[in-house]
C-alpha cells in the first residue's frame, strides 16, 4: 500500500518567545521536525509533505534536505485547513495517508505503522492515549463495537464525558487521501475563532459511511512541544529513550542520567561511558573505548580501546585510532591519531595526522591557521614530540623523529632525527644576589 504523510508544521509557536519556528528547535541536537520525518520514514511513508507558514524559508529549505516536499498555508485558519493544503502538493495523490503534527519529536514509527494498518479496513483511524493528567484535551468516545463514535472537546463536555481518560493525540490516517481531502474540504467554520479543525474530520466521514477506528499509545509518544519548559522536558524524555538503548546494547554507563546523547550516537558493546560526557552529531565510538568524565565530542570517530578524557575534546573530522589516548584539556579538530598513539596532557591538535604510536607531549599545539587558510601537520609513526612545542604548519615530523621540548618547529624534520630550536642555555654566576639586593636598595628608598 501506498503511502503519504503530512506535517503539520505552519503554527508560530508563540510560547517558545522565538524567532525561530518551533519545530526547528532541537531534541537531542535534531530539529523536532527531522524526528517526525524519521518516525514516518520507518513506517514506510515514502511520500511527506511538510505544511509551513509562508515566512517558513528555513523551515522548507530544511525539509526538502530531508526529501520532504512542502506546502504552504497562507492564512493561519486551524488544523483542518493546514492539512487540506498539502492537496497542493499531492495533487491527486489516492494512496493512503497519514496527518501528524510537527511539534512531536518522541514520535515513533510503530505508532505511525500502527494507525495506518488500522485505517485499512473502516478507511479511516486516528490515535488516542491515556494521560496521567487529562485535564483539557479532547476526550475520545467509543461506540459499542470499539469504533469512533466522536471527539468532545473539555469545554463541550459533559462531567461524565470529563470522566474518560482516552484523549485525542492529533494524529490521523486515511486509506484514500482524496476522500480524506474531500473530507477537509467540508470541515465548518462556525467556531469562536472561525476555524477548521481537524478533530471534526471523522464526524465528516462518519456521516459518508466511513468509520474511524482507534489506535492507543502512550504519552510521552505522542507529547507536543509548544514552550520551552516542555521543550526541556521532550529533551529529558528522549535522553532517557536513548540511554535506555544504549545500555540495552551493552554500552557501560556508571551514571547515565548525567550522559547527554544525540540523535544518531552509535555506541558499540563494551564501550564505557563515565559521568558527565556530552555527544554531538555525528559521534561513533567503536567497541570497548572508554570516554571518561567531562569529555565533549562531535563528529568523531574513537576506535576499538582507545581512551579518550577526562576532560578531552573532540571537534568535527577527529579520527581516533585503535588503542589510542587523549588526555585531559587535549582538543582534536580534523585530526587523524593513530593506533596507540598518545596525547595524555594539555594539547591542540588541529589539521593533522599523527602516525601510530607517537607521542604528543603536554602543551604541543599544531599551528594551523595563519588568518586566511588552514594546513596540515603531519606526524609520524613512532615520534615523539616534547613538551610545549609549536608546530607551524604545514610542515612534517618524519617516522621515528624526536622534537625537543619548547621547539618551535617551522621545518621539516627528517625520520630518525631531533629537531630543536631552543636558544643555548647560559649562566651569569651570582647575577640573582646583586638582583635581589638591587630591588631591596630601591625598596628602601621608596622608589
Amino acid at each position: 500500500m501506498a503511502r503519504a504523510g503530512i506535517i503539520l508544521a505552519a503554527g508560530m509557536g508563540t510560547r517558545m518567545k522565538s524567532a525561530k519556528p518551533k519545530v526547528m528547535h532541537e531534541v537531542a541536537r535534531r530539529p523536532i521536525l527531522g524526528h517526525v520525518v524519521d518516525a514516518m520514514r520507518g513506517a514506510g511513508v515514502e511520500r511527506i509533505v511538510v505544511v509551513t507558514a509562508p515566512s517558513f524559508e528555513e523551515m522548507r529549505t530544511y525539509a526538502a534536505s530531508l526529501g520532504c516536499e512542502t506546502a504552504i498555508q497562507h492564512e493561519q485558519k486551524g488544523t483542518g485547513h493546514a492539512a487540506a493544503s498539502a492537496r497542493q502538493a499531492l495533487g491527486d495523490y489516492s494512496g493512503a495517508v497519514i496527518i501528524n503534527n510537527g511539534d512531536m519529536p518522541m514520535a515513533q514509527s510503530g505508532m505511525i505503522a500502527d494507525v495506518l494498518s488500522a485505517c485499512e479496513a473502516p478507511g479511516f483511524a486516528l490515535v488516542a492515549f491515556r494521560p496521567a493528567d487529562p485535564a483539557a484535551y479532547g476526550r475520545v468516545l467509543l461506540d459499542g463495537n470499539g469504533m469512533l463514535d466522536r471527539i468532545v472537546e473539555f469545554k463541550d463536555a459533559t462531567a461524565e464525558q470529563r470522566k474518560v481518560d482516552l484523549c485525542c493525540a492529533g494524529t490521523y490516517a486515511a486509506r484514500d487521501a482524496s476522500k480524506f481531502f474531500h473530507w477537509a474540504a467540508q470541515l465548518k467554520n462556525d467556531n469562536a475563532q472561525g476555524e477548521y479543525y481537524l478533530p471534526e474530520v471523522p464526524l465528516v466521514a462518519k456521516a459518508d459511511g466511513v468509520a474511524c477506528a482507534v489506535t492507543v499509545t502512550d504519552e510521552i509518544t505522542v507529547m507536543g512541544v509548544n514552550s520551552r519548559s516542555e521543550l526541556a522536558e521532550a529533551e529529558a524524555q528522549m535522553q532517557k529513550r536513548l540511554r535506555s538503548r544504549a545500555l540495552d546494547r551493552g554500552v557501560g554507563m556508571q551514571a547515565p542520567e548525567t550522559v547527554y546523547l544525540a540523535y544518531d550516537t552509535v555506541l558499540e558493546p563494551d564501550v564505557q561511558i563515565a559521568p558527565f560526557v556530552v555527544f554531538g552529531p555525528g559521534v561513533t565510538v567503536k567497541r570497548g573505548a572508554e570516554i571518561l568524565s567531562h569529555s565533549h565530542l562531535e563528529g568523531a570517530v574513537v576506535g576499538e580501546g582507545a581512551r579518550i578524557g577526562p576532560y578531552a575534546r573532540l571537534r568535527p573530522g577527529s579520527e581516533i585510532g585503535e588503542g589510542a589516548h587523549i588526555g585531559n584539556f587535549v582538543e582534536t579538530k580534523k585530526a587523524r591519531i593513530g593506533k596507540g598513539a598518545k596525547a595524555n596532557h594539555l594539547a591542540y591538535l588541529g589539521d593533522a595526522r599523527v602516525g601510530d604510536g607517537a607521542n604528543i607531549g603536554a602543551g604541543t599545539i599544531t599551528c594551523n591557521y595563519d588568518g586566511f587558510d588552514k594546513y596540515e601537520t603531519d606526524i609520524g609513526a613512532g615520534a615523539f614530540i616534547g613538551s610545549d612545542t609549536a608546530l607551524v604548519a604545514p610542515v612534517k615530523v618524519a617516522d621515528g623523529a624526536y622534537v625537543g621540548a619548547g621547539s618551535v618547529i617551522t621545518k621539516d624534520v627528517s625520520a630518525n632525527a631531533l629537531g630543536v630550536t631552543r636558544a643555548d642555555q647560559r649562566e651569569v654566576a651570582g647575577w640573582a644576589e646583586k638582583f635581589r639586593a638591587k630591588k631591596r636598595a630601591e625598596k628602601a628608598k621608596g622608589k
